[in-house]
């Protein structure tokens, strides 16, 4: 059973509490699928399971509180708890996507907070790695808000609207692929017909040939 079939099967006020707080956890540091939750709960969405804008604004909410609380936890940890993460978690923190991260926050300061939510990595990376390097807060809010709410606004929206138009094509191909079986089997029984029927015009003819003969 996969992401979207799972949630699914479960009441719609359970999705949008998980969406916000699967979306938070990660943006406190800690790698976990946020976006792919994102995505399956606006797939399901686009189906009427659940509103698309309470998923878009339960999802901002939980990017832009946890990416804050990441950027606290950062300021009072500082290096050391980098140093913790990158044992816990090397495969995400290892020490050259740390510098890599640090090079894209001294080149692009507060706009990597803002493009970091556009990047998996560096999603997990924004508010804690702000808080270490001590961005001033009110420039990390502010790319906090921008990029929580376009991602998480944008990534519902696009995808509700592209589940939508592929469910009303499909709903039209499955009416076309009826039609179009139903005119493949009409033609099929009608050469099956044609080629029924024409031994059965020679064997009349040949029967009426036969029949001249012996009147001749």
């Amino acid at each position: 059973m996969d992401v979207q079939e799972w949630l699914g099967t479960i009441p719609p006020i359970s999705i949008y509490l998980l969406v916000g707080l699967v979306i938070a956890v990660e943006s406190l540091g800690i790698p976990l699928p946020g976006e792919i939750v994102l995505v399956s709960a606006a797939l399901l969405s686009s189906q009427g399971h659940v509103n698309p804008w309470i998923v878009g604004a339960c999802a901002s909410a939980g990017a832009v509180m946890g990416d804050s609380i990441g950027y606290v936890i950062g300021r009072r940890g500082g290096k050391p708890l980098l140093e913790k993460l990158g044992r816990r978690f090397p495969k995400h923190f290892s020490s050259a996507h740390i510098a890599s991260a640090e090079r894209s926050f001294e080149r692009w300061g507060m706009w990597a907070v803002f493009f970091g939510r556009f990047i998996a990595l560096l999603r997990i990376f924004a508010g804690p790695l702000a808080g270490v390097l001590r961005m001033r807060y009110w420039k990390f809010l502010t790319a906090n808000l921008m990029g929580g709410v376009i991602w998480a606004g944008g990534t519902t929206a696009v995808v509700y609207y592209v589940g939508v138009v592929a469910d009303a094509w499909l709903k039209r191909f499955s009416w076309l692929g009826l039609v179009a079986a139903l005119l493949v089997g009409l033609a099929s029984m009608l050469i099956v017909r044609r080629k029924q029927a024409g031994p059965a015009i020679q064997d009349d003819l040949g029967a009426e040939a036969g029949a001249e003969d012996k009147v001749a």
